[in-house]
């Protein structure tokens, strides 16, 4: 097994990271939006995001890579991580006016910025090959989800 650089190892933690609050952006969405349409491709949403965190972890446990440590992020995909965050935050307020156009905006700007992180990681120096593929396939969904939701915008 290919020696694991710290790079990769904050690659792991900060997918991981930006996919769990997305899970949360997305099932505050749901609960926001009025459409049940939109309620419910929101919720999917979420649990994909779910599922691509505990995906992630899993497959870095297998090279040892802890990826609920603090402190592991800093750089580009800090900067993206907290992006995601405010994105979500500001999601909130979009809520709060039960504007569902305002809140597929939110949601997109979120997705576009974990898409950032994404291709950050892939540029990880020494990322093992069974890591850039399950980092890409996650890439591709959500880019697919992102492209979805802009076409629902009004």
């Amino acid at each position: 097994m290919a020696a694991i650089t710290e790079k990769t190892a904050r690659a792991y933690s900060d997918l991981v990271e930006i996919n769990e609050t997305g899970a949360k952006g997305y099932q505050e969405a749901a609960e926001g939006v009025s459409n049940p349409q939109l309620k419910s491709e929101f919720s999917q949403l979420s649990q994909q995001r779910a599922q691509f965190a505990s995906e992630l972890k899993q497959h870095a446990s297998q090279y040892g890579i802890q990826t609920d440590q603090e402190g592991t992020i800093e750089g580009a995909v800090a900067d993206a991580a907290a992006a995601v965050h405010r994105g979500w935050i500001n999601l909130k307020s979009a809520i709060t006016g039960q504007d569902d156009n305002a809140i597929l905006g939110e949601a997109e700007t979120g997705d576009a910025t974990a898409l950032k992180a994404y291709e950050t990681a892939l540029s990880a120096e020494g990322l093992p090959q069974e890591a850039k593929s399950l980092i890409q396939q996650q890439h591709s969904q959500i880019l697919a989800a992102k492209n979805k939701i802009t076409a629902m915008k009004k």
